[in-house]
């Protein structure tokens, strides 16, 4: 991310929870009744433009990952907190909405990410009278030069309670040193802690048609200024998970036929690019 400057993938995301609100078919995936509020005048005339037809198959896929990933994250935290678990950190943030809907009174949100993309939320909660709740918390963390442990610990986490991480959107953009010093501080939580993460399969895995595909969603991030940088297999993530015993690592079939079975819209997963995974501490 451009040093300064808010994640204009955050945007993007943000924009396709919003429309699957607006345009997709009942039963939503996911239901947000802040997605729209959060955006506001600043971003409706870019809602308005999101693409609604059938015939944009690649549109409505990529907003079936966003909202599909979020509801995998929310039921891995739900089944969690039958578990004892206590705490949600959300890994890039962005404008995730999950603070403002928290349906488990025992649970605290500690929502993560770069300062000026916490800034620039801040601004868009205040001018939609949106105000977080006592059990969310943002902590601003600049990973070039801050820790999340230390920052995590000055906003109030106990590193003693059972915590679920969900880690959205991030690895694809990461380091291989990022993702791993992340994922050793995750490894370090109490037993019964874990993670949701997505991530996508290299290249040299995919047909050839996913192929281009990937060429030309990896050229445009590069121009947002995000570059994607990691990539993994199923194996090559399961061999970086082998700390936590207990995974869950889903593809595209395994996902349309959770969430996307017998929809009367068009709305499914297509490739098999993107996958995500749930791992637990024993």
């Amino acid at each position: 991310m451009l040093e300064a400057v808010p994640s204009r993938t955050a945007l993007r995301v943000a924009l396709r929870r919003a429309a699957h609100q607006l345009v997709d078919a009942r039963p939503l995936v996911l239901e947000d009744p802040f997605a729209v509020l959060i955006l506001g005048r600043a971003y409706g005339e870019q809602l308005g433009r999101t693409p609604r037809r059938a015939d944009r198959p690649h549109s409505l896929a990529l907003r079936a990952w966003v909202v599909a990933r979020s509801r995998y994250a929310e039921n891995v935290l739900a089944r969690g907190v039958a578990e004892g678990v206590t705490q949600y950190v959300l890994l890039g943030a962005g404008l995730d909405t999950f603070a403002l809907r928290n349906p488990h009174s025992s649970v605290r949100v500690f929502e993560v990410d770069h300062p000026a993309t916490q800034a620039w939320k801040r601004g868009l909660l205040a001018s939609a009278w949106l105000a977080l709740p006592e059990s969310a918390v943002l902590v601003a963390v600049d990973f070039e030069r801050q820790s999340l442990h230390e920052e995590l610990a000055k906003a109030g986490f106990d590193s003693n309670a059972k915590t679920i991480c969900a880690w959205l959107g991030v690895v694809p953009y990461l380091t291989p040193a990022a993702f791993r010093a992340t994922l050793g501080f995750i490894a370090g939580c109490a037993p019964g802690s874990g993670l949701v993460l997505d991530y996508g399969q290299p290249r040299r895995v995919l047909p050839p048609r996913e192929q281009l595909e990937q060429d030309s969603l990896a050229a445009r991030v590069k121009l947002a200024g995000e570059p994607f940088q990691l990539f993994f297999t199923p194996e090559e993530m399961a061999a970086e998970l082998w700390a936590f015993p207990r995974q869950e690592d889903l593809g595209r079939d395994d996902l349309n036929a959770r969430y996307f079975a017998e929809r009367s819209d068009a709305l499914r997963l297509l490739g098999t690019a993107g996958r995500l995974v749930s791992a637990v501490l024993l």
